[in-house]
């Protein structure tokens, strides 16, 4: 497998509420190298040394509409290239162009979307480009052949018709509290939004949604991965609502064990 790539999508211009989304890169970033842990994922590999993981930092973005293109672009060229990624947001409306820079290489995905929302929305406070609607758009356009949701507790009566409309496979926290776990096979993408975990885990996040995840069980969930995972991204990191850097080391810690997903799936 070629080298994994590791590149920051500093865009929160489609978000609603709160603004900060676009600073999380770095902060994730300082995380992820500080010498208070190590390269070493819980499987006993390296994943983020330099010989394992190619930083190419963060894209150039302008907050306005002309974002979309250019992550698709850069998503693009990896995909040519074959080269698998983990995308640090960012909001979660980045999703959407990703996968838009994927498809064309991807012609069979399933997508795992850890989330407190099913982020379904067919337009949100006028825009049809929110992160609250990326699915929306995802399902719409044909750019996956799954969608499975995991963690959702914020469902609204459109959200549950959206999710009929489009064919999404929902795990919601009451079903998953009673067993219900997802399976996945062939190409994998797996989208992290922060406030799928319970906000005692990660409060950096806008949208605080009591009732999630634990950091374990979305571990858990990344060991027991069917299929073939070939990219990623976790998003909606807000420093600004983040306590003690508690959820810039989560999302380095989930960030160090997708890489080692890389790592295993290679040698």
């Amino acid at each position: 497998m070629p080298l994994p790539v590791l590149f920051g999508i500093p865009y929160d211009a489609s978000s609603s509420f709160l603004r900060g989304a676009a600073e999380a890169p770095p902060a994730i970033r300082q995380a992820l190298r500080s010498t208070a842990g190590n390269p070493w994922a819980e499987r006993l590999v390296t994943s983020t040394t330099t010989e394992r993981l190619e930083d190419r930092g963060d894209l150039a973005l302008p907050p306005t509409p002309e974002a979309r293109g250019l992550i698709e672009s850069a998503v693009a060229e990896l995909s040519r290239s074959s080269r698998p990624f983990i995308a640090l947001g960012g909001d979660h409306s980045i999703t959407y162009p990703i996968l838009r820079g994927l498809r064309a290489q991807e012609p069979a995905l399933t997508v795992l979307q850890i989330d407190a929302h099913p982020d379904l929305y067919d337009q949100f406070e006028g825009d049809r480009f929110s992160h609250a609607c990326p699915f929306a758009r995802i399902m719409e356009e044909g750019l996956a052949d799954r969608l499975v949701q995991v963690g959702i507790r914020a469902m609204t009566g459109h959200g549950r018709d959206q999710a009929r409309r489009f064919g999404v496979e929902q795990i919601d926290m009451r079903a998953w509290a009673d067993g219900a776990r997802p399976s996945t096979s062939g190409r994998v993408y797996v989208s992290i939004d922060l406030d799928g975990l319970d906000p005692a885990f990660a409060p950096g996040v806008s949208h605080r949604e009591p009732g999630g995840l634990s950091v374990r069980e979305v571990l858990t969930l990344l060991d027991t991965l069917g299929g073939e995972l070939i990219a990623a991204d976790i998003v909606e990191f807000n420093p600004h609502r983040d306590v003690g850097g508690l959820t810039a080391e989560v999302a380095a810690k989930l960030a160090k064990e997708l890489a080692a997903q890389f790592v295993l799936e290679s040698d």
